[in-house]
This record gives C-alpha cells, structure tokens and sequence, in this order.
C-alpha cells in the first residue's frame, strides 16, 4: 500500500520538532520529503549567540545531522526554497524548478532578519544576525575589523553584542528606546542590566534613531537623527524578524503579517498547515521557542488524523543568559501597566525581583541576577493565580541564601523546569534515577531539558546533582498493602521472590505477619503473587467492548472489530491481571464503545490501527492517551498484548491501568512498545507476577 506523501517545507526547529512529534507517533505512516532553504541539516538557532560568545562550535548546534534523515527515510533536499503552492494539483514547486506532490503539506518557513529601510543598508560590512551563513560572515569581519555597532537592544542584540566582545572587537549597542529589552523589563531590570553589561565592555546609545549607514565603498557608521555619529567598521543588524510568507500570498493562502492559522494550525486550504514563526495564530505571531513546541505538538495529531485538544495560544517568556547574567520576564511587567504587588532589590548579591498583579491575579514577573522561580513564576502566570499563591512559592536560591541547590529541592515533581521542551522536575530525576544518566550531556539527550535555549542548565544540574547524591527521589511511595505487613505491593513482589515463596499461609509466616491468617486484601494480594488464583481470577478478568455488545471470556465475536477483539482474547487467556481490564476495539469511529474511557482501546483510523490506554470511565473519569498509530493490525494487536503482559508483571494487585501508566510514565511506555526487540521480550516471556 501507498504511503501519503508529507512534505515540510523548512527544516527549523519549528518544523522539525513537528516532524519529530509525528514520527513518534505514526513513525512508518508517512513517506517525507523535507525542504530546506539552508544547506545544512536541523540546527538549534537560539544557540548561534553561543557559538559567537566562544566555546560553542557550528557543529555543536546541529541538532539532526544528516544520519538522522537517513535512518528515518526521510528525503532531505537543502539549498532550496519554495516559490509556490499549487493546491489544486497538490503539489509545490521549488527555485530550481523541481515539484513535490503531497498529500498533507506543513510550511514551516520560519522568518528572516527585518532590515530596515536605511539608507545604506545593502553595503558590505552590515550584516543580519540569523543564521549559520550570518554567523560566519561575522566571524570573519571580526577577525579583521575593531569597532561594530549593533543597531537593537532586544534579547537577540544583546546577545550578538557579547559575543562580539568576545571576537575582540569594540562594541556600542544602539537602540531606539531609553532602556534595554523596553518589551520585556521595567525600567529598574533594564538599568541594572546595563550596568552589568558596561562593566564587561560594552557601551550604548539610548533613545537613538538611526537614520542612514554612511561610507564610500563599504559602511563606515551610523547617522542618528539628532546629528551625532558613530564611526563603526561592522553594523550588526537586529531589530525583529519578519515571517516568510511572500510565497504563501502568491498561492492563495490568507496571510496577515503571517499565514492565518486556526486551532488546529490549518491554513484556509485544505491539507496545508503551518506551524512557527510563519504562523499567525489568534492574531499572534510567536517569536520563541516554547509555543512553536506546543503547536507542534498539536499540529503532529492533527495531520496523524488523532483526536487533540485544539491550541489556544501561549504565555512567551523571555530569558536572557549572556556572561553570567541571568534575565527571565514574562507576561505584564512595564511601568504603569499593572499594580506591583511584589518588589525586592538585594545590592549585595544583584538580585532584582517585579511581580505585577491585575484583578488579584498575577499578571507578571521580571527576576534579575537570579531566574531560578522562573519557570516556577510562569507555572502561576499560566494558571492566573491568585497573589496569594506568592506566598505559598518556594523562595529562589539567592533569596534563600543558598544556591540553585535550594530551589531545586523546593520543587515539586510536577514542577516544569524547561519551559521550552515542557520537562519537568520528575522527568530529570527518573532519567537519572532510571535510565542512569549521570551527565548533563545525557540528561538533555534524553529528555531535552535545557536542548534549546539552555536558560535551564544551571536548574538541570542542580537536579541531576541531587539526585546522583540520593537527595531526589520520583520513584512512586509504596504504602503498605494493609494493617497486617509494613510491606507494600512492591516490596512483598521483591520478597517473595527473594525468597522463593510459593503460597499464601507460607508467605505470611516468612514474612511475619502481624495477623496470623490476614485480612481479605492481603489474602488475595498473595494469591494473585503466589499464583494461587482462586477469587483473583474473578477480579482480574478481561472484559472486551466491541461495537454495541460487551462480551467476556467465554463469548464469540464476529466482524472486523470483534475479531480483533477475540484474537486479544484468546492471547490473554492464561493471563490473570491484576484488576478488571475493560478494551474496546472499534473498526471504525462510528462504532460506540467508549473508546476513550476504557483501560486499552484499539482503534482503525486512516493511518493504521490506533492504541489508547490509561481511560477510566468511573470515578475519578480518566481519557485515554495514544500510545501508538500502526499500519498493521498485526502489530497493534502486539502492541496491545505486549502493553497487557507488562501491566500483569509490574502492576500492583488491585492497580488499574491508569494508575499504572501514570506511575511509571506515558513515555516510558511508548518508548518500550515501540521497541520491537523490548515488545518482543514482553511477549516471549513467560512472566510470573511474583518475580517483579
């Protein structure tokens, strides 16, 4: 059978997460052809400023290289853009007069530098500051020239600003405002900032228009409004970025100052999507990484043809991490814009920390010096907490007196600690804990906490530092299974095992239990351990749904969905599990078997055959999450059996599915049933529930 043809027209983080996301969920469903402008694989472009500071080489940002595409099979085509859609034939068409046909299209062309219409801003010597080819080009003026200016006092300026210090040159930032990153700090941030940055070499220009780029053959400096000049023999431009879309507006696709898209991150024509900078969503082009992340991961169910929750925009955050300076500002926080509810200056160690508030509702943050709550902050900017929840927040580690150490130990498992890739606090310390990752290498490797902006680094480490020392710990409680054993489920597996115990009346003795004969929970807790069924069996049955009829162990099944329903059946039959097991097996989405509040669910969707797992349809009501798309029903079915086989080993006796999953992790066990040889060692085994 014919794959459909994905085309994705950029190959940016934007657009490669997106990929990413999709192949994780649907990895064979597609045949993928990717379009880059740029001759170079994926690469991390927040870090262009890293490589320019020093320390960081170009090939230390590729974040794909080209085995990655390779192994995947996906077709890589770089060195060329798109010039136009055409939609009634399905297809695009590049600068090189080549066409791609697709069945679904992703553009995800990102933005460029904004040039300004300055006299004299196409001569030799200024340069944008956006891309590798940029990155290079400065490099190289540095090497021969002394005095640049860098025309824009935002996030990226300053960064470009530092980094050419470090080549050696001298630097003057001009911005046109009285302050630095006027959209993202007060006034007080903003001073303190400049500060700092002085003290490191750079100077500045406030409140400054530039008029013209002046020189004979090459530029030679800026003219200003009021008159003044400054001589320069490098101008770095950065002043905003401007969405790609020009190609978009040609092909008849709604474009404001971006492409139009809704929740779903569709274009107005069909089968077309965008995602990233080129995106406008709800009137709003994002510029950061974060909310690119998010509507990716929207995007990636959508052109999967999954059910998704719709994407309603993002709270963006800026932080800045030059040399030892540490800025983090979100939301509501210039002068005059909102009531401050909170304010706190400490000379001594530079800290500077703003919350703002509207309604009684934090409204904003801008911390200095110290950004260790940031994410922490941003968690109750999300949710519009009320002020009161300030108090309830765990104090940063300067604040306490101590180091990113003390704020790391504040923070909940639930706690995010990388805004941009959504890890949190819990997900750092099972890869360490679990999966051994004893570096910062590894951690990000597997988790990609702190993979792009790496304002988070500093937080990781402290975490990956606790939890080497023992200090941090995700691993779930494990409460006693009743009144007569300190033991709990986990440990009375570890013990009968260890000590090869085969039946209830033994283990109890064995083990010293406080009541000679048990209670009824613990009694059939050991039964189910020591394979001594009896009245287990009855509690651990598999129930299967299909179309409008329930039927049992004992039932036949006809049809497509019932079939598969009767194949699980029969490959579980020795299988006694540790709770009653609802699945629901629907041919098509018209059949209703509640799909998404049942314990497993296989679903046949476009793609292939989709598995769900973790739905609950009592209380507390839990909906399914997808754990996989397959093409072949054969393989989703083992999916299915691998996913039942597991939950019969390592579950507790009486634990539902969806408590299960939570407890050791959706993506652990994506990651696990995506691996044939794992998948097959689910299925090979022979497991005793007793052995675990």
């Amino acid at each position: 059978m014919t794959k459909p043809k994905l085309v994705l027209v950029g190959n940016g983080m934007a657009g490669i997460r997106c990929l990413e996301e999709i192949l994780a969920l649907a990895p064979y469903a597609f045949d993928v052809t990717v379009i880059g402008k740029e001759p170079t694989p994926n690469y991390n472009r927040i870090l262009l400023s890293k490589v320019l500071q020093g320390g960081t080489s170009l090939q230390d940002i590729i974040l794909n290289d080209w085995a990655w595409y390779a192994e995947r099979g996906i077709r890589l085509l770089t060195g060329q853009s798109v010039v136009r859609v055409r939609a009634s034939e399905r297809s695009v068409e590049t600068d090189s007069g080549q066409r791609y046909e697709y069945d679904k299209l992703i553009l995800a062309t990102g933005s460029s530098a904004f040039v300004p219409p300055l006299p004299g801003a196409g001569k030799p010597g200024v340069l944008a500051f956006r891309t590798i080819d940029d990155c290079r080009q400065i490099m190289e003026a540095a090497a021969k020239y002394r005095k640049a200016a860098v025309i824009g006092g935002g996030l990226l300026g300053l960064e470009a600003a530092r980094g050419l210090l470090n080549l050696g040159m001298e630097v003057e930032v001009v911005h046109n405002s009285p302050f630095l990153m006027n959209r993202q700090l007060d006034r007080m941030s903003a001073e303190l900032l400049r500060a700092a940055l002085e003290q490191q070499g750079m100077r500045f220009r406030l409140g400054k228009t530039t008029t013209r780029i002046f020189g004979r053959k090459r530029a030679e400096g800026l003219l200003f409004a009021d008159g003044t000049k400054l001589e320069a023999d490098l101008i770095v431009l950065s002043v905003g970025i401007s969405p790609n879309v020009a190609f978009a507006k040609a092909s008849g696709i709604e474009t404001n100052r971006a492409m139009i898209v809704n929740d779903y991150m569709e274009t107005n024509v069909p089968d077309v999507y965008a995602v990233g900078e080129c995106a406008e969503h709800r009137g709003i082009a994002y510029g950061l990484v974060a909310p690119l992340y998010e509507q990716g991961k929207v995007l990636a169910r959508v052109v999967c043809g999954l059910e998704t929750e719709p994407y309603v925009g993002s709270m963006p955050y800026a932080q800045l991490k030059v040399s030892g300076i540490n800025v983090f500002s979100a939301g509501v926080v210039r002068d005059g814009e909102a009531n401050t509810v909170l304010q706190a200056y400490d000379g001594l160690r530079g800290t500077y920390k703003r919350v703002t508030a509207e309604n009684g509702r934090i409204a904003g943050v801008v911390l200095y010096g110290d950004t260790d709550e940031g994410q922490t902050l941003l968690g109750h900017l999300k949710r519009r907490s009320k002020v009161e929840a300030l108090a309830r927040t765990p104090a940063s580690g300067a604040q306490a007196g101590g180091t990113s150490d003390a704020a790391a130990a504040a923070m909940a498992d639930a706690d995010t600690v990388c805004g941009c890739n959504g890890v949190c606090k819990g997900a750092i310390v099972r890869s360490v804990t679990e999966d051994g990752s004893d570096t910062l290498a590894l951690v990000r490797e597997r988790t990609k906490a702190s993979s792009s902006c790496g304002g988070c680094s500093g937080m990781v480490e402290a975490i990956l530092r606790a939890a080497l020392a023992g200090a941090a710990s995700a691993a779930p409680p494990d409460p006693a299974v009743c009144d007569c054993t300190p033991l709990g489920h986990r440990a009375l597996r570890r013990a009968l095992a260890e000590k090869g115990l085969h039946a209830p009346a033994e283990a109890m003795a064995a083990l010293e239990w406080r009541t000679a004969d048990g209670c009824v929970v613990c009694r059939r807790a050991l039964r189910y351990y020591t394979g001594s069924y009896g009245a287990a069996v009855d509690e651990g049955r598999l129930i299967v749904h299909v179309g409008t009829v329930t039927l049992d162990r004992s039932e036949s099944m006809a049809g497509l969905s019932a079939g598969m329903g009767e194949s699980l059946r029969r490959r579980l039959a020795d299988a006694a599990l540790p709770s009653r097991v609802h699945v629901a097996v629907a041919g098509s989405a018209a059949e209703p078997v509640g799909l998404l509040v049942r314990d497993v669910g296989l679903n046949r969707a476009p793609a292939g055959w989709e598995l769900y797992a973790g739905g609950h349809a009592e209380r507390p009501v839990k909906q399914a999450q997808l754990i996989a798309v397959e093409p072949s029903a054969d393989t989703a079915l083992e999916m299915a059996e691998a996913l039942l086989r597991w939950y019969r080993a390592e579950a507790d006796y009486g634990e539902p599915v969806w408590r299960w999953l939570e407890r050791i992790g959706l993506t652990a066990a994506r990651e696990r049933l995506l691996d044939a040889e794992a998948r097959e060692a689910l299925l090979a085994e022979s497991i005793a529930v007793g052995a675990n």
